[in-house]
């Protein structure tokens, strides 16, 4: 089988989970959740864990049980200064321009934090677009809508030429079960779910060698 379509998660997968983007995004999540509901911190960090548990994404549950209104939401947990976490990585860059097929952001975050991202680990061009929380129209990672609203935004009509990267494995359990080969990102221990596991990104072409030899079959973008 060839690829033509891969779609790689943002956070913790294109850049290690070890530099505290992610535990720092938590952290504003229940500084807002203090702030806007006025509960007491152990409902909060109870509620922050049962809605992601629920409905994919902290955000989802708060929109459902409380009309968090996203943008105020989105705004302000990813108000951080990023650069303080990030750097490019040259050989990242040269993986991803060495691809052959289109290359999705798939996130449950949004396009503005993605494009931030992006731009301060220097990928945006090997991206060919943003599937972000909204163009999703609020479904997300693991809600099987997402899966199927990402496919179409990507013009992807048969999921066994889809490949996706992601870091966490509730994630791909959805995509494996629809044909979409996985990947496990952030460990090398197997998982029955998964395809494949690697410890980071700089290691998929250990474990995906053909995705070079379809040349004439994706985009270089």
């Amino acid at each position: 089988m060839n690829f033509s379509t891969l779609l790689i998660d943002l956070d913790d997968t294109l850049y290690p989970n070890t530099n505290g983007v992610w535990e720092t995004i938590r952290e504003r999540m229940t500084d807002f959740m203090l702030d806007r509901l006025n509960l007491p911190i152990d409902v909060v960090n109870q509620l922050r864990r049962d809605y992601f548990e629920t409905y994919g994404t902290t955000l989802r549950g708060l929109q459902i049980h409380y009309q968090i209104d996203a943008d105020e939401y989105l705004a302000y947990v990813h108000d951080l200064p990023l650069e303080d976490y990030l750097a490019p990585d040259p050989a990242i860059q040269t993986l991803l321009g060495s691809l052959p097929q289109q290359k999705w952001v798939f996130t449950n975050a949004d396009d503005a934090h993605a494009h931030r991202v992006l731009s301060i680990l220097e990928l945006t061009d090997f991206f060919k677009g943003i599937i972000d929380v909204r163009a999703l129209d609020y479904a997300c990672k693991p809600q099987l809508d997402a899966y199927k609203r990402a496919l179409k935004i990507s013009g992807e009509t048969n999921p066994q030429r889809c490949l996706m990267l992601d870091d966490s494995i509730r994630n791909l359990i959805p995509a494996t079960k629809m044909g979409i080969t996985t990947i496990l990102v952030g460990t090398n221990d197997p998982h029955p779910d998964a395809h494949h596991s690697i410890p980071s990104l700089h290691h998929l072409p250990d474990v995906m060698p053909e995705l070079w030899k379809n040349e004439n079959n994706g985009s270089k973008i």
